[in-house]
C-alpha cells in the first residue's frame, strides 16, 4: 500500500472542531463524543501538548475505529498518528460474541513486538570502541532490511519445519533447538492454531516469502539497541521486530478475502473485517496466531544472536527482562465490557498485579513489564502496569509515535547535521555512523511526553529509563546515493 487511506465518513464540522470537543476526564484522559462517534466511548490518553500535536488526519480514523460492528470501546494511546484505516496507537474492543474481528487494527506486521534484556555490565564499560564492536558483532549475525534472508540455520528450513514453528511457536523451538533465555519471563510461548487451518501458501500475499526470513530483523522501525539503565547503571539491550514477509503475506491474503466477501460494505481495503458468521472469521484468527508465533520465534532467535554478540563484546551474558507482542487481536474479559476481542494496533498489553490472565505466572503479584522504546536519540522506558490500566482496555502505547512521515523526514532532515548530532551524543549507529533519516530522532515524538501521558492517567509507573548508546537499523529508505556512499565506506 502506498499511503494511509480513510473514507471521508466524518462530518466536516466535527472534523474541524474535534480537539475542542475532547473533554478532560478526572481520570487523566480526554473523552471524545461527537455526532460521528455515536454511543461508542472514545478515550484519548493524551497530554494537552500531544492533543494539540495530533494531526488532522487522526480524527476520521478514530471515527473509523468506532464503526466496526460491535465496537465497545476505542482507546487512543499517546503515540497516536495516522495509520492505515485506523490510527497507529489505537485499542479497539469489540464484542466477542457479536462483534467484528477487524484487520486494519492488527495491520500487516502481525505480532510485531519487543524483547528487553539486561546485564550486570557497568554502563561505563561501553566505550565508543566497544559500542562499535557490539554493532559489528550483531551485524555479522543478524540480517537487516526489507526482504533480507536470515543468516541463521533457520534460513534453510523446509516448509514442514517452518510450519511446525508457526504452529508451535517458542515452545516447539525450545524443544527442538534449546534456548539461552528463560522463557518464563516472556509474555507467552505460543498462540494455539487449529490443526484444521491451512497456511494459504501461494495466496495473494505469498506468505512463503517469510520462510527464509526467520531470524532476520527487517526494515522500517525495527531495531536493535544497546542501552544504559539510568536507574541501574548497567547495560540493557532491546530488540523490536515482527513477522516479516510471512505475517505480511497472511494479512494481505485475508484483507483480500474480506473485501471479496462484502464488496458492498468493505469498499476500503484498510477497513476489512470478519463477523462471527463469516466463513473466514476463525481462519483469520488462526492466521493471526500463526503470524504471532513466527514473530515470537523471530524475536527469540534474534535475541539469542544479539546475546552471543553481547557476550563476545563484553564478556558477560544477557538475561531476559521480558518479551511481548503488539499488533494482535486477542480474546479477553474486561470488567466493564465483558468478553471482547481486543485489537491493539501500535499498542501493547498492560496487565497489572492481580489480573486473572497473570495467575500462575511470575508476574501475578507485580504485573508484567511494559516495554516502551523511544527514538534512537531519546529515552526508552520499562513500565509496570497499574490497576488504572482498566480504563484503556489494559493497554498502553508501544513507542513514542511518529511526528514526521518517512517521506517528510527524508525531505526535511539534513544527513550531515543528523549524523553530527548522534556523534555528539556518543550514539553509534550501525557500523558507518550514517543515520537512516526516516528513522532519525526528530521524526519521532518525545518519549518523555508520551510516557508522561501514561503515568498521569495512572496506567503504569516507570521502572527503568534507558539511554541509547548504540543503534542498529536498516536503511531501506536511504537515497540511492547514500546507499552507494555507505557501500564504498
Amino acid at each position: 500500500m502506498a499511503a494511509p487511506t480513510s473514507p471521508l465518513s466524518a462530518r466536516p464540522a466535527a472534523a474541524k472542531r474535534w480537539k475542542h470537543l475532547a473533554s478532560p476526564n478526572p481520570g487523566g484522559w480526554y473523552d471524545l463524543a461527537t455526532e460521528d462517534t455515536g454511543e461508542v466511548p472514545v478515550r484519548l490518553f493524551l497530554t494537552p501538548a500531544l492533543l494539540e500535536e495530533a494531526g488532522d488526519g487522526v480524527y476520521p480514523q478514530i471515527v473509523n475505529a468506532t464503526r466496526f460492528p460491535g465496537t465497545r470501546l476505542v482507546a487512543i494511546t499517546p503515540d497516536v498518528h495516522v495509520g492505515y484505516g485506523v490510527p497507529v496507537g489505537s485499542v479497539i474492543l469489540t464484542g466477542a460474541a457479536d462483534g467484528a474481528v477487524a484487520m486494519g487494527p492488527v495491520g500487516f506486521d502481525i505480532g510485531c513486538g519487543m524483547v528487553s534484556a539486561r546485564s550486570e555490565v557497568p554502563a561505563q564499560m561501553a566505550t565508543p570502541e566497544k559500542r562499535l564492536a557490539f554493532n559489528r558483532a550483531v551485524l555479522g549475525r543478524v540480517a537487516m532490511g526489507a526482504g533480507a534472508a536470515s543468516r541463521t540455520r533457520l534460513s534453510r528450513l523446509e516448509r514442514p519445519g517452518f510450519e511446525a514453528i508457526c504452529r508451535g511457536g517458542a515452545a516447539h523451538y525450545v524443544e527442538r533447538y534449546g534456548s539461552r533465555f528463560d522463557r518464563h519471563r516472556a509474555e507467552r510461548d505460543r498462540i494455539p492454531v487449529d490443526d484444521s487451518w491451512e497456511v494459504p501458501w501461494g495466496g495473494p500475499g505469498r506468505p512463503e516469502r517469510g520462510i527464509p526470513q526467520l531470524g532476520s530483523l527487517g526494515g522500517g522501525n525495527h531495531f536493535i539497541e544497546l542501552q544504559e539503565s539510568i536507574e541501574a547503571g548497567t547495560l540493557f539491550v532491546q530488540v523490536h521486530t515482527g513477522s516479516r514477509g510471512f505475517g505480511h503475506g497472511l494479512a494481505t491474503n485475508y484483507f483480500e478475502l474480506a473485501r471479496a466477501e462484502r464488496p458492498d460494505v468493505i469498499t476500503n481495503l484498510d477497513l476489512g473485517y470478519f463477523t462471527p458468521d463469516s466463513v473466514h472469521h476463525r481462519a483469520y484468527l488462526n492466521a493471526v496466531a500463526a503470524g504471532a508465533n513466527f514473530a515470537i520465534v523471530n524475536r527469540m532467535v534474534i535475541a539469542e544472536e544479539v546475546g552471543a554478540a553481547f557476550e563476545e563484546t563484553f564478556g558477560e551474558p544477557l538475561e531476559m527482562v521480558y518479551e511481548i507482542s503488539h499488533n494482535l487481536v486477542q480474546r479477553e474479559t474486561h470488567p466493564e465490557f465483558g468478553d471482547v476481542h481486543v485489537h491493539r494496533k501500535g499498542a501493547t498489553r498492560a496487565f497489572p498485579a492481580g489480573h486473572p490472565a497473570l495467575a500462575g505466572t511470575m508476574w501475578a503479584e507485580r504485573g508484567h513489564p511494559v516495554l516502551i522504546p523511544g527514538s534512537n536519540l531519546d529515552l526508552s522506558f520499562i513500565l509496570r502496569p497499574l490497576p488504572g490500566a482498566v480504563a484503556s482496555g489494559y493497554s498502553v502505547n508501544h513507542g513514542a509515535g511518529r511526528r514526521l512521515s518517512r517521506s517528510a523526514a527524508m525531505r526535511q532532515l539534513d544527513q550531515t547535521a543528523i549524523d553530527a548530532q548522534y556523534r555528539s551524543r556518543g550514539i553509534v549507529v550501525n557500523a558507518d555512523g550514517r543515520v537512516p533519516l526516516d528513522e532519525a530522532g526528530p521524526a519521532y515524538k518525545s518519549s518523555q511526553e508520551v510516557v508522561n501521558a501514561v503515568v498521569t492517567a495512572g496506567l503504569a509507573e516507570i521502572e527503568h529509563r534507558l539511554r541509547p548508546l548504540a543503534s542498529l537499523k536498516a536503511a531501506d529508505a536511504r537515497p540511492r546515493r547514500g546507499r552507494r556512499d555507505a557501500a564504498e565506506r
